[in-house]
């Protein structure tokens, strides 16, 4: 229960001075910076102390208070309900979901139900000799084994708890599979379809996809794959007429289909709400309240007025990254960066990380994200999957030379960008393609032979010419480097064997791919004019780092230390991953497996 006790008085300022001067371990001079930095901002906007927060108005007393209704946070906030925990969810936007209603939604848990059932070949000691492999010495052995031991748990209980249901997101491989441990076949699974209405009126403040489904069709991920190959492939046509018919068979029985982001996020809310669990929105977190250095509360705004929630046993921060706040991007991230390219939720302006920092939490993986390819168009940036795997495309820099395997994890593809020389600047990159490719191949939602949009061209994301020479002088290159560049290219498709950056030698190159393309399904030259040219700068599905945690998912100091009543999960951490990527669904998985820790460790002190 919640103490009477006087809380100790103390201002965000001294807490983050505190912070910044533990002995130990230590921070870095940037973190020491960014505690400084986070005491000012949190001064100049007139956060309230502990002693002004203890005076305002109550707003409600639970055992477990959660800030933010991603995945993570809404993971967290069923596992609490279910073991018995009032609680209450805690959310910034006017919609809930989060990043995680926006993306695709993949879920990448080793040895979880779904891909058992399905016959994959997945054992305990595979995805931890894995793992390791993949995230290195950057991540604890206990907290990897955390994730690992308490993921396929987690899914069999988000399934007993809700209407959420899994699918096998079939050939997907592991981002890794010539590792060791690593699955060509893949572990990644997704949400099965779910009806809308079992929402009834909260389904309107569900967040909207980052990108539409084709009208009458019923979509899935790992559906994509194959609707991009569609004018080109028999099996492309016939996924497209599948989901075509899912989209009408919903419409007969009056259902609002919903897959991928849209599935979760509203099948944890489904879960939610038969739980009884109230998710407030359009509740910014203000601060974070600690009483005798535990978290026992949080400050947010409710209504335009700010307000006191009290947790009688645990705080958890599942409020998403800082993709979204420009100064801390350019405080802990390599520029070029800005906020302009990230396809995370737009409300993630790190509020939860900040809020923990001045806490006196230590911070972890702040340089990273979730990196991916991106073409700034100018509605919104589009995350490059598919585009720029399919064989009759290159990506060259400024000088007009291929630089990367293009068909690489993308997280990998934008860690080349930013590590190779600055001589020659990689950022924006290009993607060259041919009227063969676009006369095969859907690019975003454009079908082919169609014309892209003008605003494509006028916004300089785009650009077309009839000759290599006419393209190069339009994105400012030396011609004669991007002819020797994509007649390269050329000699090495027409053979099959990329000898210069080896796509195509791992299983993961060929998911995105034509298989009717020979001798390997990665690479076709570039022959039939006009040309294109898309800009590809450095996106991401948000940030992956954050207030450091322990295998219970507790937010922990720089030396060390516990901050007792305070947990963290999702992209409000520093990610399990290290600066690596697993599979598909590495973020949404460890998200939900740390939010289903975080509950199960209050609980456990609860003695619930």
């Amino acid at each position: 229960m919640s103490t009477n006790a006087d809380p100790v008085r103390r201002t965000e300022a001294s807490s983050a001075y505190s912070t910044a001067s533990t002995p130990g371990p230590g921070p870095s001079r940037r973190r020491v910076l960014g505690a400084a930095t986070g005491a000012g901002l949190a001064l100049a906007a007139g956060l309230p102390g502990a002693a002004d927060a203890a005076d305002l108005p109550l707003l409600g007393t639970y055992d477990v208070v959660v800030i933010g209704s991603g995945a993570a946070g809404m993971t967290a906030a069923l596992t609490a309900a279910k073991q018995g925990l009032s609680c209450v969810v805690v959310e910034k936007a006017p919609t809930f979901g989060g990043s995680a209603a926006r993306s695709g939604a993949g879920v990448w848990i080793p040895n979880n139900p779904v891909i058992l059932a399905a016959g994959v070949p997945d054992t305990p000691a595979k995805a931890a000799t894995y793992l390791a492999a993949v995230v290195g010495p950057d991540v604890s052995a206990a907290r990897r084994q955390a994730f690992l031991g308490s993921g396929p748990a987690m899914i069999s209980f988000v399934m007993a708890n809700s209407p959420l249901r899994f699918r096998w997101m079939e050939g997907y491989s592991d981002y890794y599979p010539e590792l060791p441990g690593g699955l060509p076949g893949g572990r990644s699974i997704e949400p099965d379809q779910l009806d809308g209405n079992i929402l009834g009126a909260e389904l309107a403040h569900l967040n909207p996809s980052y990108m539409t489904v084709p009208t009458g069709m019923v979509v899935f991920s790992s559906d994509y794959k194959w609707l991009t190959l569609a004018a080109v492939s028999a099996r492309g046509a016939a996924v497209a007429a599948t989901c075509l018919a899912r989209g009408t068979q919903a419409a007969l029985l009056g259902q609002k289909p919903l897959t991928m982001g849209q599935s979760l996020a509203a099948g944890l809310r489904a879960g939610l709400l038969a739980a009884q669990v109230p998710v407030w929105l359009n509740t910014p977190l203000s601060d974070l309240y600690l009483e005798n250095g535990t978290a026992t509360g949080a400050v947010v705004t409710r209504n335009g007025t700010p307000g006191l929630i009290r947790a009688r046993h645990g705080v958890i921060v599942g409020s998403g990254g800082f993709e979204h706040n420009a100064a801390m991007r350019d405080q802990y991230q390599r520029q070029p960066i800005g906020t302009e390219w990230t396809v995370g939720a737009k409300e993630n302006t790190g509020d939860g990380i900040q809020a923990g920092q001045r806490a006196g939490a230590a911070l972890d993986l702040m340089d990273d994200a979730w990196w991916g390819p991106a073409i700034p168009l100018p509605d919104q940036p589009y995350f490059c999957l598919a585009e720029r795997t399919l064989p009759g495309g290159l990506l060259v820099n400024a000088a007009g030379a291929r630089f990367v395997n293009e068909a690489a994890p993308y997280s990998d593809v934008v860690h080349i960008m930013y590590d190779r020389d600055s001589g020659a600047p990689d950022i924006p990159a290009w993607l060259i393609v041919d009227q063969n490719y676009r006369n095969r191949y859907l690019f975003k939602d454009v079908l082919p032979t169609f014309t892209f949009p003008d605003s494509w061209y006028t916004s300089g994301a785009a650009h077309k010419a009839w000759t290599l020479d006419a393209l190069a002088g339009q994105i400012g290159m030396p011609a004669a480097a991007l002819r020797t560049s994509v007649n390269r290219f050329n000699s090495l498709a027409l053979n099959g064997n990329d000898t210069d950056f080896h796509r195509g030698d791992s299983a993961y190159d060929h998911y995105y791919t034509d298989p009717a393309i020979l001798p390997n399904s990665c690479l076709a030259p570039l022959w039939l004019a006009p040309y294109y040219a898309f800009k590809i700068v450095p996106g991401d599905l948000g940030t992956k780092g954050g207030l450091r945690t322990d295998a219970r998912a507790r937010v922990l100091r720089p030396d060390g230390s516990v901050i007792p009543g305070l947990y963290a999960a999702g992209n409000a951490s520093a990610a399990v991953m290290g600066h690596s990527y697993a599979g598909a669904g590495s973020t949404i998985g460890p998200a939900m497996t740390f939010g289903y820790i975080a509950a199960l460790d209050i609980a456990a002190g609860a003695g619930a």
